[in-house]
């Protein structure tokens, strides 16, 4: 057993936030030698660990003196630090979840690659089963809101397939669920603020990628005074980091947070 033991990855850099939460909540954190620069979940990470990477860069010297044995990145978005490491000989995996099955099917990998299958697994069963308790509860709702998902503003773009997802999952419906197919962030531009405005949202939530979100700012756009949402107040913010991680964020505290604005909305509403 010491001997397989000692084939799993000893020094692992996570390129993204996910990972990293993931292999903490496994009690796999003494594997990881590097973070990336935006990691907030857990906090202990920023304090006990050296951060090496933003999002679309990395400091792939600081990166090769780690001396990782695994990087794990996040999509064709860093595929050029993926290349630069490979290149310099290092083992580098990059997953591209955009949906809910597709960040539980990346999850039991890197359980698997780490050891943990088994204890992955049954973390993985209890988040689906808290998502699908989750999902009953909504389906109780006379009235479902129409959501508007905004992920950055200048210019507009639309959320990604696991937002969406989750927002049908908490008793939302998503009034651009055709874009959110989209896997590119430029598919999901709304070049002109009326396609909003004409598709009348119920609510409004803003998680502008790290950015601060102004609801105020948002209210003030010409010619949404008129969007129900701008209306009645119900523009709301989930930090970027418990949603548009791709990982046990999104699917925990994220679908979490939109269950309970839509719960609000649809007990004055429904």
């Amino acid at each position: 057993m010491a001997c397989l033991l000692s084939i799993l990855p000893q020094r692992i850099v996570c390129l993204t936030e996910e990972t990293t939460e993931w292999l903490y909540l496994l009690g796999q954190e003494q594997r990881i030698a590097g973070i990336s620069g935006y990691t907030v979940r857990p906090r202990r990470a920023r304090e006990e660990k050296p951060k090496v990477s933003a999002f679309l860069s990395a400091k792939i010297d600081k990166i090769l003196a780690l001396q990782p044995d695994c990087v794990f990145g996040f999509s064709d978005l860093q595929a050029d630090i993926a290349s630069l490491l490979i290149k310099a000989g290092v083992q580098v995996t990059v997953f591209n979840q955009r949906s809910v099955d597709e960040i539980f099917s990346m999850l039991y990998q890197v359980a698997a690659m780490v050891g943990e299958a088994e204890q992955g697994l049954v973390r993985l069963q209890a988040m689906r089963a808290e998502l699908e308790a989750i999902q009953h509860q909504a389906a109780n709702f006379k009235r479902r809101p129409k959501v508007f998902f905004e992920e950055w503003d200048e210019p507009h773009i639309s959320g990604i397939r696991w937002v969406s997802e989750l927002m049908g999952i908490a008793g939302g419906d998503d009034v651009f669920p055709e874009l959110a197919l989209q896997s590119l962030g430029k598919d999901r531009i709304i070049a002109d603020g009326q396609s909003v405005v004409d598709r009348a949202p119920d609510i409004i939530i803003g998680s502008w990628c790290g950015k601060k979100f102004r609801p105020e700012k948002v209210a003030a756009r010409p010619g949404w005074q008129d969007v129900p949402a701008v209306r009645t107040g119900q523009i709301f913010e989930i930090k970027s980091a418990d949603i548009l991680q791709p990982g046990p964020a999104a699917l925990t505290d994220g679908v979490a947070q939109m269950h309970r604005i839509f719960s609000q909305w649809e007990a004055l509403h429904g």
